[in-house]
């Protein structure tokens, strides 16, 4: 039988194994006993292979509809993996609204190994054909983008990479495996900062990369265990435990989220709202418009008072947790990108993401109404 995505969250294939418990072991070990010297055995040493990190790494390989994952100790961990995959001189195709996290990773650490990267809009088909060199090797997205949710069409931008013998890599963190599914439309590798919407309890850091092809897993093995970025068996199991809540937790946000865009769309504090749930194109390749959104005030100065005047929401980095988070791109996602790069891209003072929680919608609503009001009208 062929289970659905929603149902295999729920589903342990290695059910408490002698006992049968409910939720696996913890193996916290970081060694494993060998009988045969020189024999083959399945486990030897925790960074190279532990029983929690494979049945989690199990659990997100068929979430994505892939044949193989890796767990890693960080989003940012996952990402660098994927460029390491590559060689001295080979060229990479980014965003131009890329995480900052991967534009510091790019500019200050990887063109230190004589890896170029060229950004573009990749919204427009015509910027990625343009960026195309001989030595390309990578076409990375993120769609929706962060922090201004543009969209890219996955399926044209792979077709036309892989006319060129690029492969595509697709973060798929603010959508999820439950509403986008990059692999299904032609990417090669999917990455996720699993401490967002698949861990949902900000008590973790983990990232996590999901190929199908045997090639690719090969070096992110490779690389997983030999420069030691593998997730630890604590932090395997606790997020394999959240991942069984994961569509109750996930769909629950997308709904009040759709609620806090209908308020924020109408109210004259908001200069502009940017939601993927609007976009044609992104409903054409996703299942919905997701739980994160951003929003510009009207008046940009007034920000720190909006957030002054705001009760629920967690003002923070991060995002994909129970509670509502509101974070400001400007000085916690994107503060590692030189201000007049900021400002081009309108990363400004006014621009805000909301990452929507469980909590009532009315009253999560009426908080965002009192501050825009307070913090914002004169």
């Amino acid at each position: 039988m062929t289970l659905s995505p929603e149902t295999e969250v729920l589903f342990d294939s290695h059910r408490g194994h002698q006992y049968n418990s409910a939720n696996p072991p913890l193996y916290d070990s970081s060694t494993f006993h060998q009988r045969i010297l020189g024999g083959a055995t399945k486990y030897d040493y925790a960074r190279s292979g532990n029983p929690n990190r494979q049945l989690l790494e199990e659990k997100l390989a068929r979430l994505e509809g892939g044949t193989h994952a890796f767990a890693f100790a960080s989003g940012i961990a996952a990402i660098t993996a994927v460029f390491l995959s590559l060689k001295s001189g080979d060229h990479v195709i980014l965003p131009d609204d890329v995480y900052g996290g991967t534009f510091r990773l790019t500019r200050q650490i990887l063109n230190r190994f004589n890896i170029h990267f060229t950004i573009v809009d990749t919204t427009d088909i015509k910027n990625i054909q343009r960026a195309i060199r001989p030595e390309a090797r990578l076409l990375y997205l993120e769609t929706p983008s962060n922090p201004k949710f543009k969209i890219t069409n996955i399926r044209l931008a792979t077709e036309l990479a892989h006319r060129h013998h690029i492969d595509v890599a697709v973060d798929n963190t603010f959508m999820t495996p439950l509403g986008q599914s990059p692999l299904q439309l032609g990417a090669d590798i999917v990455i996720h900062s699993a401490t967002k919407f698949l861990s949902g309890h900000s008590d973790l850091i983990a990232g996590a990369v999901i190929v199908n092809r045997n090639d690719l897993a090969e070096q992110l093995y490779l690389l997983q265990n030999g420069t030691g970025t593998a997730l630890s068996a604590q932090d395997s199991w606790t997020l394999a435990k959240h991942l069984k809540t994961l569509p109750v937790r996930y769909n629950q946000s997308v709904a009040n989220a759709h609620k806090v865009v209908q308020f924020l769309e109408q109210h004259p504090a908001v200069s502009e709202v940017y939601y993927p749930g609007n976009s044609d194109l992104h409903l054409s390749q996703a299942r919905h418009g997701g739980a994160v959104l951003g929003f510009r005030l009207q008046d940009e100065t007034r920000a720190q008072a909006f957030v002054d005047a705001l009760t629920l929401p967690l003002v923070s980095v991060s995002l994909g947790g129970v509670e509502t988070i509101l974070s400001h791109p400007a000085t916690m996602s994107h503060a590692a990108i030189p201000q007049e790069i900021r400002e081009a891209r309108q990363i400004t003072w006014g621009l805000f993401r909301l990452s929507v929680g469980l909590e009532d919608p009315t009253e999560l609503i009426a908080d965002l109404n009192h501050a825009l009001k307070e913090g914002c009208d004169d």
